[in-house]
This record gives structure tokens, sequence and C-alpha cells, in this order.
């Protein structure tokens, strides 16, 4: 893993990556951060060392470095998902080469279903906490404990510093920011009602099929982490409508905005 992770930085540092102050991996329909950056490098994923390749449609696939409020930053435009294929280790991997190349902040997006039927869709989640129904751990594999501690801490893997300003944020912005709970599954498969309910019976606010593994490997590396949600549909199971993947990434988009407020409003902070 550590000569897998000294290639890929090696090639990315000859592209012009250099000691990026923040990492970000932006979600499902939130890809328009990038029109704010000063772009210095961009690097497809396709060609970068022992880089995966994301195969979802909707999904860009290329790593931006640049600058943004001041603030060197690396940016995953477009992410990696158990349900492609990939492993934990392959899905977390882009986490460990931005903390390699210098980030000590790291920022995650995504798109989520809504299970606290209080929150509606189209507004965002902060998370507090979350539950991982991965089925697996990204640092279960022979050889972590040289990366970092092997049994990671993980009672508060949300830094709590971090989550106070987005909720300064958005309160000075008018942007409803709910906090929460995230359940990471493995999908691609949207959830039936009776897992809906299971779901809510846990303790989750909001279900998504990433984050989670990203999030881990954040903590074994000691980065300070955050994430936040965009809600984009409700999960009610006693009004479940079928599911219109259209509708969600156009949900997704109409939020985006307010993403962007928060995450350049933060950086501004840092």
């Amino acid at each position: 893993m550590i000569k897998l992770i000294t290639k890929s930085t090696e090639y990315l540092q000859s592209k012009g990556f250099d000691k990026p102050e923040v990492g970000i991996i932006l979600g499902t329909g939130l890809g328009q951060l990038i029109d704010q950056i000063e772009i210095i490098a961009e690097a497809s994923y396709n060609h970068i060392p022992n880089f995966p390749t994301a195969t979802v449609e909707f999904h860009k696939g290329k790593l931006v470095y640049g600058v943004l409020e001041g603030k060197k930053i690396v940016v995953m435009q477009g992410r990696f998902h158990v349900y492609e294929g990939y492993s934990l280790q392959d899905v977390s991997f882009p986490v460990r080469i931005m903390e390699k190349l210098g980030i000590k902040i790291l920022l995650v997006s995504n798109a989520a279903g809504a299970i606290n039927l209080d929150f509606k869709k189209g507004e965002l989640m902060l998370i507090d906490d979350h539950i991982n129904l991965q089925g697996g751990s990204p640092l279960a594999f022979k050889g972590v404990s040289e990366l970092g501690e092997r049994f990671t801490d993980m009672s508060a893997p949300y830094n709590a510093e971090i989550n106070t300003k987005f909720e300064s944020i958005a309160k000075e912005n008018d942007i409803t920011l709910h906090k929460g709970v995230y359940a990471s599954v493995v999908g691609p498969q949207l959830e039936t009602r009776a897992e809906y309910r299971m779901l809510k019976t846990i303790g989750a606010d909001a279900v998504g099929m990433s984050t989670v593994p990203e999030i881990i490997v954040a903590n074994h590396l000691n980065l300070k982490a955050a994430a936040v949600s965009v809600l984009t549909d409700e999960c009610n199971p006693n009004n479940l409508k079928p599911v219109d993947i259209g509708e969600i990434i156009a949900m997704a988009g109409k939020a985006e905005p307010n993403m962007i407020t928060l995450f350049k409003e933060l950086i501004k902070t840092l």
C-alpha cells in the first residue's frame, strides 16, 4: 500500500499538485464548486497510477488542484463506491493520496435520502455521526498499522469545531442545515419499505451509499473531517413511491448553491 500511495503521489506532484491544505470530495450532482476554483492543475483518474476509475455516468473522473478563498485545495470531482465493484480500500484510496499531498482537512458532500421525515428534500444535513452498513472496514487489511493506528478511535469522527462553523455559516446565510446521523449502505438498489423502517429504528436520519469509508480513513490519518448531505428524496415507508434518479440528480443540483456557500465560507475561516 505504501508503494502504491507513493507512486500516485509522485505522479500528481509532477503535474503541479503542491501541498494543498484542504481536500474536498464532491458527491452526486454537486460538481459546480469547480467553477469557483482558480484551477492550477488537474488529472484524470484514469491517468493517475493505481487510481480507480469512476463508472457512474453522473460522476466526473478528475482530481482538481487550485485555489479557493485563498486556500490551496484538491478536489475529487466524482468519487468511487462499493456498488461499482470496488473494495473499501479502493474507495478510500484517494483520501490517502490527498493526505500524502499535504491536506489537513477533508470536506465531503453527498446526496442522501431523508429517513427523518422532519427533514425535506432540497434541504441539507450536517453529518454528526454515522452508521456503517457497508459490510466491512477500509482499515481491514494487512499492514494497515504502518499507515496509522489500526484501532482508530471513532468516538467523534466528524470534527466538532468545523461542524460549529458550518452551523454558524448556515444561520448567517439563512440556509436550512439539519444535523443528524448518516447510514451508509452498499447499494446500488434503493431501500425497501422494511429497510427504511429498520434504518429509522437504529437511529439513522439519512441514508446513502458513500462517505463513511472516506471518513474512517480520514480519522485513521488524523485529518479533521466534516460532511454535508443534500437530501434528495423523502423515504417514507408508509407512502413510498418508485425512485426517479433524474429527480434525485435535479434535486441535488437545486440544493447545490447552498452547499457551495457553506464550503466557500468555511474555507475562508480556515
